[in-house]
């Protein structure tokens, strides 16, 4: 009985003239759409239609797409617009001069960016003692920062509102890598935040070790000696902490970078100023170093269904 009730309803669905569906497609979503193509011959065929997919893209794509052409990217050729809305959720476009990352999120349309290290605000960032600037194959941009040692950890990230789609949660991470050499992050929570820059935001603590098993039993900081930085023990007087018992510690990504949450923020519709991000590490006292910082991305929250 329910195989042939599915039959009558495809029957039907078949019948309504293709551009019919293909505007009821338009206003549902990329994740949607791909769902109802599934229905049948004819909602497949209409869910290939530019004219669909134009609504998933974002109104000012071809102008993002442009920018990223004259700064030297590669330009985009595609044969249809779902051909450019997959490549731009799978290939993040490299625009502002290098600086920044924009890519689409694949469920839902919502616009993505990543803040390059080089489009941070880094204290001593350009002091060579403190950090240095690398290049990686395994980032999406030239180059990288790599801190060598601070006591002073202080990384802010700032983009305009109007970059972001509309009436949108979105959610900040610092991307990172950290090794064997990451020393005086292990017992000293670092203070993150998100908000419109001027106004009053709140904070929270994130660790920045990766797994309470490969902490040390004592921090290690460095001691100066001679205008050098040498490595010395002092022991930890209130006994390790467990990063894992809050959910604030980093998470691998599927790059390979780890990436730690700053925090969320509702992006309303014409609501006009600067989102602001941070992560600092200031009030320990101790030194830290040996990470290597990628960027903050800022990407649409995801609802589980």
């Amino acid at each position: 009985m329910a195989s042939r009730l599915w039959d009558q309803q495809r029957d039907l669905f078949g019948s309504l003239p293709e551009g019919f569906i293909a505007n009821a497609l338009s206003l549902t979503s990329p994740r949607d759409a791909c769902r109802l193509s599934m229905v049948c011959s004819v909602f497949r065929s209409a869910a290939e239609w530019d004219a669909v997919w134009e609504t998933f893209l974002p109104s000012d794509y071809q102008k993002i797409v442009a920018a990223a052409v004259e700064d030297g990217g590669d330009s985009l050729t595609f044969s249809s617009k779902k051909q450019l809305f997959l490549r731009l959720c799978d290939r993040p476009l490299i625009i502002d001069g290098g600086n920044k990352s924009f890519s689409l999120e694949k469920q839902s349309g919502k616009k993505c960016y990543m803040l390059g290290a080089r489009d941070l605000s880094i204290v001593w960032g350009d002091t060579p003692r403190y950090w240095r600037w690398i290049s990686m194959p395994e980032s999406r941009f030239t180059e990288v920062a790599e801190l060598i040692s601070v006591c002073w950890f202080e990384v802010h990230g700032r983009i305009s509102t109007s970059m972001l789609s509309p009436d949108t949660c979105y959610v900040a991470f610092i991307v990172f890598k950290s090794t064997s050499e990451t020393y005086g992050f292990d017992y000293q929570p670092a203070e993150v935040s998100i908000g419109i820059s001027g106004r009053k935001t709140q904070t929270q603590t994130v660790f920045l070790e990766p797994r309470s098993d490969q902490r040390r039993q004592h921090p290690v900081v460095p001691r100066r000696r001679m205008g050098m930085f040498h490595r010395g023990h002092r022991a930890n007087p209130i006994g390790p902490i467990n990063p894992s018992s809050n959910g604030n510690g980093p998470k691998e990504r599927e790059d390979g970078w780890l990436e730690i949450e700053l925090g969320e923020y509702f992006i309303k519709k014409g609501e006009e100023g600067e989102l602001e991000m941070s992560m600092t590490e200031v009030k320990g006292g101790n030194w830290k170093g040996a990470l290597v910082i990628q960027g903050i991305e800022i990407r649409p929250k995801i609802c589980k269904s």
